[in-house]
C-alpha cells in the first residue's frame, strides 16, 4: 500500500476549524467561570472566619436602679482575642424579655429603638464625628447603654425579671448576654445583672 494518500475535502476541513473554534470558546467560558468560582469561594471564606472570630465580650454588665426597678443597663464590652475592629456605630444589639422585643442601633441620644456608647471614664455620650467608636485593640473598653425607661425600650425590669441582650457587630458575629435581675434590690442603686 505504499503511495496511497489520504485526502480531505474541504467539507471535513471546515468541520475541524469549526470544532476547534468551538472548543476554544468552551474553554474561555469554563475559565472565567473557574475564575468566578473563585472569587466567590474566597469571599464567602472570609465573611465566615469574621462572623466566627469577631465578637463582643461582654466584662461587666450593670443595671441602674430607679424607684425598685432597673430602668437602664450598662454593657462594658471589648473585642475579643483574635477578633477584627469592632466599629460600635455599626453594631445593632436585640433586647427580648417576656414584654418586649426590640432591635435597637447607635445614636447619639436616648431615645426609641436606639443606644448609647460611652467611654469607660466618662459620662459624655459618644458621636460618629468627634469619637472613636471603633474597638481596635483588646485593652479598650466602650459602655453601650441602653435605656429601659419610657423613652427607650419601655419595659423596666423588676426584681428577678431575665431578659436576653444580643450584639450583633458589623460582620453578622453575635455574641449572646443573659441579663438576670437579682431578686431583691431595694434600697440600691446600681446591681449586677
Amino acid at each position: 500500500m505504499e503511495g496511497e494518500r489520504g485526502q480531505v475535502g474541504i467539507g471535513t476541513l471546515i468541520i475541524f476549524i469549526a470544532m476547534v473554534l468551538v472548543a476554544a470558546v468552551a474553554a474561555g467560558v469554563l475559565i472565567n467561570t473557574a475564575g468566578l468560582l473563585e472569587a466567590s469561594a474566597s469571599d464567602t471564606a472570609s465573611d465566615s472566619q469574621a462572623q466566627v472570630s469577631n465578637q463582643i465580650t461582654v466584662v461587666s454588665a450593670v443595671g441602674d436602679v430607679d424607684s425598685g426597678n432597673v430602668a437602664e443597663l450598662n454593657f462594658t464590652v471589648m473585642k475579643s482575642a483574635g477578633s477584627g475592629d469592632i466599629d460600635l456605630a455599626n453594631t445593632t444589639v436585640q433586647y427580648q424579655s417576656d414584654a418586649k422585643a426590640e432591635t435597637l442601633s447607635f445614636d447619639t441620644s436616648v431615645g426609641s429603638n436606639s443606644f448609647i456608647v460611652y467611654n469607660t471614664d466618662g459620662d459624655t455620650a459618644l458621636t460618629v464625628a468627634s469619637d472613636d467608636l471603633v474597638l481596635n485593640e483588646t485593652d479598650e473598653r466602650k459602655v453601650i447603654s441602653i435605656d429601659l425607661s419610657g423613652s427607650g425600650v419601655d419595659d423596666v425590669l423588676a426584681e428577678g425579671d431575665e431578659a436576653t441582650v444580643t450584639f450583633v457587630d458589623q460582620s453578622g458575629a453575635s455574641t449572646i448576654y443573659g441579663v438576670n435581675v437579682p431578686d431583691t434590690i431595694s434600697g440600691e442603686s446600681y446591681v449586677a445583672v
